[in-house]
């Protein structure tokens, strides 16, 4: 539970047993079990189940965005293991894949981050490895990847610009009044700025495609395992991952629109 909880508050915490609880009370059981837990953490940090009413074209490739996140995430040195995945709506998201960090952080090396980036847009090469085309629902992972690639480079120092910070500056003056000073940057620089950025976004999606193409049947077999399971525990996925590879199923052809998910 401990290890399942990493940086929950005690708000969190609260929220999440109370949630518990309601669940334990709805199958009318005089106890908690862990299962009434994992489903409550879940919903404290990704919003309640939405049942939405998906054609299985748009279910198979939800299926697959997620398992591409999952396998890049597998594959990648320094990215912490699958908790759980899915293509249960929650919140405005089609499915999600959970990975927690085992444990507190309060460090992240250039490495970690790196990787993390790649895990973020698994969802779209999966998508253009599989169907060859693209769909709106790795919006929400272009904005993060993005974010991070920002940070990187504005803010951490970690790229060719070298150690230099680019954002806005943030201090306190000798009477304790928060001084603050935009970002005032030339326009030669904002343009090194946003080439550096694309070069992190570039190479993480490459590395994906790469890792995706390379292991193409465990895409395959997460992705077909998700749509008859819906959701898929860390163990679970682990043995799949783990499991001799077997012949992927013949897909139906699909249509060439791209989907609105």
């Amino acid at each position: 539970m401990a290890r399942r909880t990493v940086g929950f508050s005690g708000a969190d915490l609260e929220n999440m047993l109370n949630e518990a609880a309601i669940n334990a009370a709805r199958e009318n059981k005089t106890e908690i079990t862990y299962l009434h837990i994992e489903e409550a953490a879940t919903k404290v940090k990704l919003g309640p189940q939405k049942r939405r009413l998906q054609s299985d074209e748009e279910k198979l490739i939800t299926a697959y965005h997620e398992a591409g996140h999952a396998l890049c995430a597998y594959y990648m040195e320094k990215a912490d293991p699958v908790h759980r995945v899915s293509i249960i709506s929650r919140g405005e998201a089609l499915g999600f894949t959970y990975v927690p960090p085992e444990r507190d952080k309060y460090h992240e090396t250039k490495s970690e981050l790196l990787d993390k980036a790649v895990m973020m847009l698994g969802g779209r090469a999966a998508e253009e490895i599989q169907f060859t085309d693209m769909t709106g629902g790795a919006a929400s992972d272009i904005a993060q990847i993005t974010m991070l690639a920002r940070r990187m480079v504005v803010d951490y120092g970690m790229s060719a610009l070298g150690p230099i910070n680019l954002g806005p500056l943030t201090d306190r003056n000798d009477y304790n009044r928060i001084y603050y000073q935009s970002s005032e940057v030339s326009e030669k620089t904002q343009a090194l700025i946003d080439e550096e950025i694309k070069k992190i976004v570039d190479a993480s999606y490459k590395r994906a495609v790469e890792t995706l193409s390379k292991h193409k049947d465990k895409l395959d077999l997460i992705a077909h395992t998700l749509v008859e399971k819906e959701t898929l525990e860390g163990d679970e996925f682990e043995t799949l991952m783990q499991a001799k590879s077997k012949p992927a199923k013949k897909m139906k052809p699909t249509s060439s629109r791209t989907p609105t998910l």
